[in-house]
């Protein structure tokens, strides 16, 4: 019997022998990757309009009549709730998805979502209900997380299991494109009911938003229910005999892996301040919301265009040289787009926001959540890779609430921010060239597996 080729092996497209490879494979890689990018859309507008209510409304809405400044960080931290249920939510819906199947967690995520968006719509306030409604407001934000904790990591470990070796960073580009996606309706969502009367937006127009998630259920049920499980899922499912619960490998066997990518992923600060804590700072210092949620609209439909060829470039030179890029141009920008926002210049605050999000974060996104899966091997992949990438979303989910901490007033208030964001980058890029394992020519079903030591 002729032994594989070795997973350091540089393989030729001709070369490569997944199942993906196949016709047939090919043609689920790319269902697998268009359901991934519109079940991602609408699962990240659900999540991402509550980041913009949250910077526009919430603060008047669930914190009223306290101080302003400590209205924002209360409302900013609010978002954090959401990250912090992620790693144990992330622990039950991988093991799940490691063992009946990566579609049934797929469909339960997106109802999730789809039902706590909907409802937090039907919110009293607090005039109405009193202390209640904050508190039904973590609850149902806390469900969101739970939600998202299984969301990215399924779409893309489906998808990449799908896709043929030689393009699995392009077929799996996509989920993290729709979630740019989704930020853009989230913001052109906010964007037309921004429009209305004060009045009117506080007291009904910000529902508006997240009441239309009910359509997310309906059309991201069509989507993911007709796509079929990988291959390489079905094989390691059919060839394995007892095993032991994927989260107690992970945790004993893989933890040094959970560190690295706890430090590996705080590139995904960059979204949550610029979205969430640049929207509201920049309220601040006159500029308006509609100008912002313009920004975000265009950098985001944008990175659409954008993504997917950082998945390409990461096919053919490596994910590491376009990820530690993007991630050093991130922590040089978001020093511009700051400064950018203290002027007042929105021709300025267009051009570093493009610089900052479409070109550095558009390196980075689309990769972060494929490179944290090639990590583990596919019987603990959704489980390793969830548990792992949520636990590292806890500084994600609460830097917009350190951002409105630690921001000083004056003109170069922003400087901390800014210094904290590019911290977190460069950890990321350092964290990527020392420890991260290049996989550009692993082979799917060999990645995550350790070497064997010779007797």
């Amino acid at each position: 019997m002729t032994a594989g080729p070795s997973p350091l092996t540089p393989l030729s497209p001709d070369a490569i022998s997944a199942p993906a490879s196949t016709e047939q494979g090919t043609q689920n890689a790319r269902r697998a990757a268009v359901a991934s990018f519109i079940g991602s859309t609408l699962e990240y507008y659900d999540f991402f309009i509550y980041g913009s209510a949250s910077a526009l409304i919430f603060n008047k809405i669930f914190f009223p009549g306290i101080d302003p400044a400590l209205g924002m960080v209360l409302s900013m931290a609010t978002i954090g709730i959401g990250y912090v249920v992620r790693p144990l939510a992330a622990g039950v819906i991988g093991h799940f998805g490691d063992r009946i199947g990566r579609r049934q967690m797929l469909v339960l995520t997106l109802v999730l979502m789809g039902v706590a968006t909907f409802l937090i719509g039907c919110l009293p306030p607090v005039s109405a209900i009193g202390a209640a409604a904050p508190v039904l407001l973590v609850l149902l934000r806390a469900l969101q997380g739970a939600s998202a904790a299984g969301e990215s990591v399924g779409a893309v470990t489906m998808t990449m299991e799908h896709a043929p070796t030689h393009r699995r960073a392009f077929y799996a580009s996509w989920v993290n494109t729709g979630a740019v996606a989704g930020i853009m309706l989230a913001s052109l969502a906010f964007l037309a009911v921004s429009l209305l009367p004060q009045d009117d937006l506080l007291a009904w127009g910000w529902r508006l938003p997240f009441l239309a998630s009910i359509l997310v259920v309906a059309v991201g049920l069509y989507i993911r229910l007709r796509l079929p499980e990988s291959e390489v899922f079905e094989a390691a499912k059919e060839s394995a005999g007892a095993q032991e619960l994927p989260i107690k490998v992970v945790l004993r066997d893989h933890w040094a892996t959970i560190l690295k990518v706890i430090l590996f992923g705080l590139w995904s600060v960059v979204s949550s301040v610029f979205a969430a804590f640049g929207l509201a700072y920049a309220g601040k210092l006159g500029v308006p919301a509609a100008v912002m949620l313009t920004v975000t609209i265009v950098t985001a439909a944008l990175g659409i265009v954008v993504q997917p060829y950082a998945g390409v470039l990461a096919d053919r030179i490596g994910r590491k040289p376009v990820f530690i890029t993007g991630n050093i141009v991130c922590a040089a920008s978001v020093f511009a787009f700051f400064w950018a926002i203290s002027t007042g210049s929105i021709p300025l605050i267009f051009a570093t926001a493009i610089l900052f999000m479409t070109v550095g974060y558009g390196m980075v996104n689309p990769l972060g959540p494929s490179m944290t899966a090639e990590m583990f091997e596919t019987r603990i992949r959704y489980t390793g890779a969830a548990t792992a990438s949520q636990l590292g979303l806890v500084v994600t989910g609460f830097a917009p609430a350190i951002a409105a901490a630690i921001v000083q007033p004056g003109p170069d208030g922003w400087l901390p921010v800014a210094v904290f964001t590019a911290a977190c980058c460069l950890v990321s890029a350092v964290v990527t060239a020392v420890w991260v394992k290049e996989t550009y020519r692993t082979r799917t079903e060999d990645l995550g597996k350790r070497p064997v030591q010779a007797a």
